[in-house]
């Protein structure tokens, strides 16, 4: 066993430092440090000693991965590969090149973030899972039908909708929460509340339906049949013996899923919030492309629905 925990983690190292390589190598492929500086200085006309000196003062006038000018390990170290990605496998954000502290900058917005996604996270899961164990308890009757025609309605929607309807009927019409907002204390809870709950409408469908077909799954089952002949009762043997049985799946996915929550949803936190990511230039970027791609996103859900 213990030899086993430690192949893992030798994967998981590897596996770290592979992404780390390719990530470095994929970015200077695309975004090269002349086309940085032709960005950053946001001139057309742009003389070649202005972008040499802007790429001397951020440290890109260096090679990428091994400098012959050096000798010995001053080769590799003294490498953009060096300066950019070696320091992160000691969480060393760094600077950005605007000369903010990242991890200054993360530590301080990563708060309300996590008040937003731990919330629609925790919730969401438990949601998801109760009514597709009320679809499998009623599985076969017009309940249960209806319920897979919710959720295929639900997952056929954009998630730009729920945000915009929530902030309408919830916001405008009764009054009940603000658009949007943050404050720090037990005040931001009402600012929290519709977000959360747009989050916990907007995957209800497509987790409620998975969920469903895992609980059918397992109902069709040998042990599910041998507790029903015993005489168990059909809420004994769903919670009992069909749930925990069925969480193996459910929990992997749930685990894959925790880093996505300290990533935070540019979307929510946009429109519902308090904007703590969009307020950076590159954030506010990020939102114009994410919007191009909820139109994309829009009119293959329809397609969806039609399917």
């Amino acid at each position: 066993m213990i030899r086993y925990i430690f192949r893992r983690l030798a994967y998981g190292v590897l596996i770290l430092l592979g992404v780390n390589f390719l990530t470095f190598v994929l970015f200077f492929a695309v975004n090269t440090p002349d086309d940085m500086a032709h960005l950053a200085i946001g001139s057309q006309r742009v003389s070649v000693e202005a972008i040499e000196q802007w790429k001397h003062e951020r440290g890109y006038d260096k090679p990428l991965f091994y400098n012959a000018e050096q000798s010995g390990s001053q080769a590799f170290s003294e490498t953009i590969f060096f300066d950019r990605s070696i320091p992160l496998l000691r969480f060393d954000f760094g600077f950005s090149d605007s000369g903010h502290d990242i991890t200054h900058e993360i530590r301080n917005r990563m708060g309300p973030s996590l008040a937003l996604a731990l919330p629609t996270f925790i919730l969401g899961l438990g949601v998801s899972v109760a009514f597709a164990l009320l679809l499998t308890f009623f599985r076969g009757t017009r309940l249960d039908f209806a319920g897979v025609v919710l959720c295929v309605v639900l997952l056929s929607i954009s998630g730009l909708f729920y945000i915009i309807a929530g902030q309408w009927l919830f916001a405008k019409v009764l009054r009940w929460v603000p658009y949007s907002g943050w404050i720090d204390g037990f005040s931001s809870v009402k600012f929290l509340l519709l977000p959360v709950l747009v989050g916990i409408i907007s995957r209800l469908g497509a987790e409620s339906r998975f969920y469903r077909s895992l609980f059918l799954e397992e109902v069709s089952k040998d042990y599910i049949r041998t507790a029903r002949a015993k005489g168990v009762s059909e809420r004994l043997v769903l919670f009992r013996h069909l749930l925990p049985n069925a969480m193996l799946p459910i929990l992997t996915g749930t685990v894959s899923a925790i880093p996505l929550l300290f990533m935070g949803s540019l979307i929510s936190e946009s429109f519902l919030v308090f904007q703590v990511w969009a307020a950076t230039p590159s954030m506010r970027l990020m939102h114009k492309i994410f919007l191009l791609f909820a139109r994309w996103f829009f009119w293959g859900r329809h397609f969806i629905l039609l399917g």
